[in-house]
């Protein structure tokens, strides 16, 4: 017995060229080499939407407060807005009566308000809802796997 506790055990001799004692190679075949790959395509694919989750989401922060920011603006604007309407409105008033000083400072926003009106329909009517872009490329990607079967 030897002093590791084994019996009388002789190591089998090292084996060359990466062959195991029943003469198979530990080299991984073709098969498992291409099942690792497909795997580890797949990891890296699931990493990579992991990792642009996370980058929507720090930029979703980040865009939600500059659009509370935006509307804290907006309505600083409107007040403003407004309280310069009633100073217009009041300076007119010592010029003349306040009733036609209100009403042609309501004019005045009635032809504002029907200006952006109408930019914003033409432009509302350049908005296409299909993303036409997209559906190019989708029939393109149809037509590229039809020949491959060809």
């Amino acid at each position: 017995m030897s002093s590791s506790g084994q019996t009388g055990r002789v190591s089998a001799p090292a084996q060359r060229d990466g062959a195991s004692p029943a003469g198979r190679s530990t080299e991984p075949s073709l098969g498992q080499l291409v099942g690792e790959i497909g795997n580890d395509l797949s990891k890296l694919f699931r990493q990579e939407v992991e990792l642009a989750k996370a980058e929507v989401r720090q930029e979703a922060v980040k865009a939600g407060k500059a659009a509370g920011l935006l509307g804290g603006a907006g309505f600083a604007g409107y007040m403003a807005a407004l309280l310069l309407t009633l100073a217009v409105m009041f300076g007119l008033g010592n010029v003349m009566d306040l009733g036609w000083a209100a009403l042609i400072v309501a004019a005045v926003w009635a032809g504002i308000g029907a200006a952006l009106f109408v930019s914003g329909r033409a432009r509302m009517k350049q908005v296409s809802p299909k993303p036409e872009q997209t559906i190019e490329t989708l029939k393109e990607d149809a037509q590229w796997a039809r020949n491959l079967t060809k």
